[in-house]
């Protein structure tokens, strides 16, 4: 498991809501955790390596001994958003590539943690601005779509050379071709079907 790198079909693919919660989805999560640490990040959604899951991870601190500002977010949901705010992202998936994206100053979120317990946090500044990212990662939505047309010209050449590159791996076959990669995203969701339950093993 590694994180993927736009243009990479898991990337704008609508998750799954997460049906069960059991070992192998506690040992994707550990990965998650080490992945966004490793890679200086302080939030990462579940289709940013490659799983098609309503789930992610945050730590705004994104320092791995701050265990406990650790959240999972299974299954979440923004219920409220108020206000607007304009400030600076980035993502994992588009390395180095930074933009201003307008989002809710302040939002309320439900989710499930990782031990199947509901929640809601209200929450503003950065963690409303990380959340918001993250969910939209789960409905296949990047950084820059959220973005005004001419900010988002400016990125153009460097969403170039990304689309180049994942072209480039394809070819040399580091990567899977694209129908073995659309393959596996429909396998997972034929075997994590939507159920109206969460369940806990």
């Amino acid at each position: 498991m590694d994180i993927v790198h736009y243009p990479h079909p898991a990337l704008r693919w609508k998750s799954r809501p997460v049906t069960e919660i059991n070992a192998d989805l506690r040992a994707i999560v550990r990965r998650m955790f080490e992945l966004m640490y490793e890679h200086k990040g302080i939030g990462l959604a579940a289709n940013q390596v490659g799983l098609p899951l309503r789930l992610f991870v945050i730590n705004l601190t994104g320092e791995v001994s701050e265990k406990d500002e650790e959240i999972v977010f299974i299954n979440p949901e923004i219920i409220r958003r108020k206000g607007t705010e304009t400030g600076e992202e980035g993502c994992l998936s588009l390395p180095k590539l930074y933009g201003d994206v307008r989002r809710a100053e302040k939002i309320v979120v439900e989710a499930f943690d990782l031990e199947g317990q509901g929640f809601e946090v209200s929450v503003d500044e950065l963690a409303a601005r990380a959340i918001q990212h993250e969910s939209d990662h789960l409905d296949g939505i990047l950084f820059p779509d959220r973005m005004t047309e001419t900010a988002k010209k400016e990125l153009l050449p460097a969403m170039s050379d990304f689309e180049a590159l994942f072209q480039r791996q394809l070819e040399i076959g580091t990567l899977p071709p694209i129908e073995a990669i659309q393959q596996q995203l429909k396998a997972w969701e034929t075997q994590n079907p939507t159920a109206q339950e969460l369940k806990i093993t």
